[in-house]
């Protein structure tokens, strides 16, 4: 059984004593440190966290301009395909008239030396045939 003599007392007085020096000299800087370095990490996840939801932002708004940017260019690129297809039928529709023109001329001045051909042999045959009829009865 316990005895409760005065080294009870003194070794109690002991145990106060030197836990009162390691709180003062241990235990309270180590808490102080824990808890600066607790709101240090709190800080840092905050600025993590606060930056994680900027990139966000930014990315969010990035995609937007980006989505638009494209729809923007595919109207642009549809609107010069258009134009370029009216220019072509436009190109292509003065072609054919010019070609049709220079062919109608081309049949038209076929058509004149075709005439004057057939007129000037026309002239040429009857002397021909007058020849050959003499070289065939002075023949016979």
């Amino acid at each position: 059984m316990i005895e409760l003599n005065w080294t009870f007392f003194v070794q109690f007085a002991n145990f106060v004593i030197t836990l009162m020096v390691l709180n003062l000299v241990l235990y309270r800087p180590i808490r102080g440190i824990i808890k600066k370095r607790a709101e240090v990490m709190d800080q840092k996840l905050r600025s993590i966290e606060d930056f994680t939801a900027e990139a966000e932002i930014k990315l969010k708004n990035y995609r937007a301009a980006l989505a638009e940017a494209r729809t923007e260019a595919q109207g642009i690129r549809h609107s010069l395909k258009e134009e370029g297809m009216a220019t072509e039928s436009s190109v292509l529709s003065a072609a054919g008239t010019e070609a049709a023109e220079k062919i109608a001329a081309a049949r038209k001045d076929i058509e004149h030396q075709k005439q004057a051909a057939l007129k000037s042999l026309r002239g040429t045959v009857t002397t021909y045939a007058k020849e050959v009829a003499e070289k065939v009865l002075n023949r016979a």
